[in-house]
């Protein structure tokens, strides 16, 4: 590349895999799992913010990912992500007033599982419209979910595809 990146662009990652406690079955209340959600948003946020080595207020964008094994749905995935994650890996990463994208699927052991990434304050921030590959050699299995949390500490390296820049965002909507 001509043109030198500086500073340069880091992502950190912070993954597990838990066993799912519905494989193979058909449940309607996934409590259980929304419940695991929120500790993981915690844990995974505050580990991938301490990969990154940096303060939280300095982490620019986030996302959240999660791969049910083949006994499981996708809905377990989604108890996983949604309802309560958001809040703690908000907590983790300072403010947040962006949603955080995700992304969820079925899949086997050593497959990939993209995390979607996205400026943590202002949705419409272009050069934070990013992502980050993860794989485990050995998960998930059928009865397991990987679940994987990214943090930035900046936008795609050399942004040309205007928009609204990370100096000028406000933060207060989450849009802009």
């Amino acid at each position: 590349m001509q043109k030198p990146i500086e500073p340069a662009t880091r992502k950190a990652v912070a993954a597990a895999v838990i066993e799912n406690p519905f494989a193979g079955q058909y449940v309607d209340n996934l409590d259980e799992l929304m419940t695991a959600g929120e500790t993981l948003g915690q844990l995974l946020g505050e580990k991938a913010v301490a990969a990154l080595g940096v303060s939280p207020a300095q982490c620019e964008s986030y996302g959240k990912a999660a791969m049910v094994g083949s006994n499981g749905e996708l809905e377990h995935a989604a108890a996983l992500l949604h309802p309560k994650l958001g809040a703690p890996l908000r907590k983790a990463v300072e403010k947040g007033a962006a949603l955080v994208p995700s992304s969820k699927k079925m899949g086997g052991c050593g497959q990939p599982l993209d995390v979607p990434l996205g400026h943590k304050d202002a949705a419409y921030v272009r050069s934070h419209f990013d992502g980050i590959e993860i794989r485990v050699a050995d998960a998930p299995r059928a009865n397991e979910i990987l679940i994987a949390v990214a943090v930035t500490d900046s936008g795609r390296p050399l942004p040309r595809v205007g928009g609204l820049t990370h100096e000028d965002a406000i933060g207060e909507d989450g849009l802009r």
